[in-house]
């Protein structure tokens, strides 16, 4: 890099800069104009004040949660070692700011970052059968043609989570598209476009989903809109939690929903979907997998994201329910309890999410 710092933008104006200190951590500071004219991006970590802020070693390698957001896991990590090696890079000599500036204006969310040394760009028409082809052979640590790799790091290097995906823009719109990893069922596409229907039956805000070639799981991005870009932020990010290990409970996940957003219906909302994920025992719902965006000067829950049954940390919920990896219906009415929520609203809740599931399913 040609600077010793990075600088951090939304929406055209200059939040910040990003410098690390001589123990490799992230120092940052808001700019002037952002902290009479902007709001604060990481409300706990990173309130607007004026001073130099710290990162702590933990858990994110030194780097404060609303910027490890913007940066690959999983999967896109994988693509970024692949595509770097090709280039005759090394991935673990990359510091903090050398990662921020190869995503650019392409991360997650509406954050971007300067200089932009990015190479990811999103194309209008994917062979999506050749893609999830050349996913497998990087999966299996398969030899990958030069023209393919660039292709999925293009347009998938800036992606999270474990399974293989890109970004894709189908029509006028972008899209999330996803493929199977290798532990996943054959049909896991279809598997989680059904449960992304029935948990918008169950009341869940979901983004728009669909099926690609009948096969492949696509949902909407819902950090993009045809105004721009939407600041977004996972309660992992926001709260400096673990997203690898089991580091929160829903009462926490809920008491801090109703903090930030001081909505009680975003409170309910955010409830349907742990006892959709309780139900259908979905129990990857990690801190990651949970977010909050920044819409028209509040904060909002955001919507719902991998959704689908899955095994999670030895077989126990990431996330927690009445400090339970694996909760009862009274685990879960205490959490209504601890967070203001009626329990006859709780109990119908339940009911009515067991009755369309057990409907859906037969």
């Amino acid at each position: 890099m040609d600077k010793n710092f990075v600088e951090v933008w939304l929406s055209n104006s200059l939040v910040g800069r990003i410098a690390l200190t001589s123990e490799g951590l992230c120092a940052f500071e808001y700019d002037a104009n952002f902290l009479e004219n902007g709001f604060s991006i990481s409300p706990y970590a990173l309130p607007l004040e004026k001073k130099v802020f710290i990162a702590e070693r933990d858990p994110f390698d030194g780097n404060f949660g609303v910027f490890d957001d913007s940066l690959p896991d999983g999967w896109g990590t994988l693509l970024l070692d692949r595509f770097l090696k090709e280039q005759g890079k090394d991935l673990s000599k990359l510091s903090i700011l050398d990662r921020l500036s190869l995503i650019g204006s392409n991360g997650r969310g509406a954050l971007e970052y300067r200089p932009d040394n990015s190479f990811i760009s999103n194309s209008e028409f994917k062979d999506f059968d050749k893609i999830a082809q050349s996913c497998r052979k990087i999966l299996e640590e398969k030899v990958v043609d030069k023209n393919s790799l660039e292709t999925l790091f293009k347009n998938g290097g800036s992606s999270g989570g474990a399974r293989p995906k890109v970004f894709a823009k189908i029509g006028d719109r972008e899209w999330l598209v996803k493929f199977k990893s290798g532990s996943d069922p054959k049909n896991v596409g279809e598997i989680e476009y059904k449960y992304s229907l029935l948990a918008k039956k169950c009341g869940i805000e979901m983004p728009q989903t669909r099926l690609v070639n009948g096969k492949y799981f696509a949902a909407e991005r819902f950090d993009r809109t045809a105004s721009g870009r939407i600041h977004t932020i996972s309660a992992s990010g926001l709260l400096n939690a673990s997203y690898r290990l089991p580091s929160l409970d829903y009462t926490d996940l809920l008491a801090v929903c109703k903090d930030l957003t001081k909505d009680q219906e975003q409170v309910v909302q955010l409830f349907r979907r742990m006892v959709f994920n309780v139900l259908i025992e979905n129990k990857d719902d990690h801190s990651k997998n949970f977010s909050f965006q920044f819409k028209s000067g509040s904060w909002k829950l955001s919507p719902a994201y991998d959704i689908l049954p899955s095994a999670g940390f030895n077989d126990m919920h990431a996330t927690s329910i009445n400090g339970k990896g694996n909760p009862t219906i009274d685990d879960i009415l205490e959490v209504a309890k601890q967070s203001s929520i009626p329990a006859k609203l709780a109990k119908n809740i339940y009911a009515q999410e067991m009755e369309i599931l057990s409907k859906n399913n037969k």
